[in-house]
């Protein structure tokens, strides 16, 4: 407890400028993921104070990121859909998949995988956030010019007769649940369908237009019919946010510039009584527990979204170990990874229970806390406390902020989110992968099909797949390194060792000699399984030499079986030469050795081995 207050007037300083910088960003993350300001809000308080009070790094800010809310988005839209449209009916699930991926991050700390995730490959993440930027930056064109799709009648009417039949087959599923179809001869149903208000259709109209018009390829698809009805006051603020935002850094960095934009801003349009279209109501009063989510979600719903729960666990964890890393860069410190992961998984389960976004370290807010003077946890836990007095006290006033200076803001974020420095690298990478007679670099590959995919398609399957695709390209790397190590060679084309200078010449026709170089797993076995096809058949013995094969896996395993069995039948004779402890632990488990290879055909080293040929090998020429 002394250690906690030991830098305090540093640390409250420190929170209360992080806590400031975080303000503006949570109510965007929380407006555009469309849980409304309140949820950022929210998810910024509490994983920001428990986040640093169970975590593993002293200094870190915690609340919701680009990255996070982009992911969450897909969950909220996911079962917001599959929920009649209504929020409200859906958020139960929604949070239920928030602490799953809270409780997931708890495990994942516990289990020890925090210092695992920086195996992650570098295109993978490289291509997801660049992603997140096109996201942003796309999804928030309509807002920033002040169009909502479901509030165009005409394109909405566009969708009412599709949305009588979605409304008339909920019904018909209804009935076919509850038997009245047969028994009633669809009496029942007509009278149903008659009942069916013009209020209903146009509910369910709107939200149809909604969904069509979500994600990238769904505002690509509208923009047009937006341009056309832009509304230029909504537009002047948003852009009048952004130049704010950027020009105020070339004058100072010390007070956050979109905070300066969105007071500014906010101040002038509401000052002028301008006709602008303000945010959601923020609730007031301290954040009430949504105990709902244990009572009345549906399994069925959520378990799709297991999947997505892990991905955003394993999100968050990059996401904040990666600004760990920088936060020890800076303060030469060093944080406890699986503490660090079990901090998060606290935050982001209490955001949850409260009806917050799920979050993750945030490196600039965490700079900005180091630079104001934090030093300990208790910079984390103030910037939640100021967040949590901005509710209670500001609630009602943050509600008139205009929608479109929020917008603004998440403009900019897209813009700092992408990696420039990814990018920048690609005419550069080497092309280190032939597809018949064109090569290409793998790096820029997974980097690309990441972006596209989770630009157009979905951030989840996209992450997935870019791993998939990540740990080809490495197998088959490390298959063709092996590969090209250990071509299969007689003595005289083989490059010898220094110990081999004194093998007899005589003997070279009789005995080759196989050095295996690296490990021999499941990416380099089909070049091994040619071994037996190469060696002619006029050898009487072959000699493989181990000492530099410090792995074998299971594949790696029954190839070497097969290919000593083939040698075996053709009459000849396998000595192995310095079997290190881990493949020889292998070949014993299935009795490679001594079923194959007895004990007398094994030696430490070459030496030994040398003895035994010229004693038991005879020159047949």
């Amino acid at each position: 407890m002394k250690k906690l207050f030991s830098n305090f007037k540093g640390d409250l300083f420190g929170g209360i400028t992080a806590g400031i910088v975080a303000l503006p960003l949570a109510l965007a993350f929380g407006v555009s993921s469309g849980m409304g300001p309140s949820a950022g809000l929210y998810g910024a308080i509490f994983l920001s104070f428990f986040a640093a009070l169970f975590g593993g790094t002293n200094t870190q800010i915690s609340g919701p990121t680009a990255p996070m809310t982009a992911v969450s988005m897909v969950v909220i839209a996911g079962l917001v859909a599959v929920n009649d449209g209504n929020l409200e009916k859906a958020l139960p699930s929604i949070l239920l998949v928030f602490l799953l991926a809270g409780l997931m991050q708890v495990g994942l700390g516990l289990l020890g995988i925090g210092k695992y995730i920086r195996y992650i490959p570098y295109p993978v993440v490289s291509g997801f956030m660049t992603a997140i930027g096109v996201i942003i930056l796309i999804t928030q064109i309509l807002p920033a010019i002040g169009y909502y799709p479901k509030e165009d009648l005409d394109y909405v009417n566009e969708y009412k007769p599709m949305a009588e039949e979605i409304i008339l087959e909920n019904i018909l599923k209804e009935e076919a649940g509850e038997g009245i179809l047969v028994l009633e001869d669809f009496k029942e149903t007509i009278v149903r369908a008659e009942k069916i208000t013009e209020e209903e259709i146009l509910k369910e109209a709107k939200t149809l237009a909604n969904t069509n018009a979500s994600g990238v390829i769904g505002a690509i698809k509208i923009l047009p019919r937006a341009l056309k009805n832009i509304n230029w006051l909504e537009l002047s603020l948003a852009l009048s946010t952004i130049i704010i935002i950027y020009g105020f850094k070339r004058i100072t960095t010390k007070i956050p510039s979109a905070l300066v934009a969105l007071v500014v801003v906010s101040g002038v349009a509401y000052g002028f009584g301008l006709d602008y279209r303000p945010i959601e109501q923020i609730p007031s009063g301290f954040p009430v527990p949504n105990l709902n989510i244990f009572t009345e979600f549906k399994l069925g719903a959520i378990s799709p979204y297991v999947f997505t729960a892990l991905t955003l666990a394993l999100l968050g964890a990059i996401d904040s170990l990666l600004t760990s890393v920088v936060a020890d860069n800076m303060t030469k410190t060093k944080h406890k990874p699986n503490k660090e992961l079990i901090g998060q998984g606290i935050g982001n389960s209490m955001a949850a229970i409260f009806g917050g976004l799920p979050g993750a370290g945030a490196t600039i807010r965490t700079v900005v806390n180091i630079n104001a003077g934090g030093k300990t946890k208790l910079s984390g836990m103030a910037a939640g406390v100021l967040l949590l007095i901005v509710l209670l006290a500001l609630g009602p006033i943050a509600s008139q902020i205009p929608a479109a200076v929020l917008a603004g803001i998440l403009v900019t974020v897209g813009i700092g989110v992408m990696d420039y420095k990814g990018l920048k690298a690609i005419p550069s990478l080497p092309k280190d992968v032939s597809l018949g007679p064109v090569k290409f670099s793998s790096e820029v590959v997974i980097m690309l099909v990441v972006l596209v995919l989770s630009s157009v398609w979905n951030l989840v399957y996209a992450v997935g797949i870019g791993l998939v695709i990540a740990s080809l390209m490495f197998m088959k790397k490390m298959g063709d390194l092996t590969a090209e190590r250990s071509d299969v060679k007689s003595l005289e084309k083989e490059a010898n060792w220094p110990d081999e200078a004194t093998f007899p010449q005589n003997l070279k026709e009789e005995v080759f000699i196989k050095h295996l170089k690296g490990p021999l797993f499941f990416g380099s076995t089909s070049e091994f399984l040619q071994l037996a096809d190469q060696i002619p058949r006029t050898a009487s013995t072959v000699v493989i030499r181990m000492g530099r094969m410090q792995y074998m896996d299971q594949s790696g395993l029954y190839t070497l079986e097969d290919v000593l069995i083939d040698l075996k039948r053709s009459g000849i004779t396998v000595l192995l030469v310095d079997v290190l402890k881990q493949p020889r632990y292998m070949m014993e488990r299935v009795d490679v050795i001594p079923d194959l290879i007895p004990e007398e055909h094994i030696f430490k080293t070459f030496k030994e081995c040398l003895n035994w040929i010229k004693e038991n090998v005879k020159d047949k020429f």
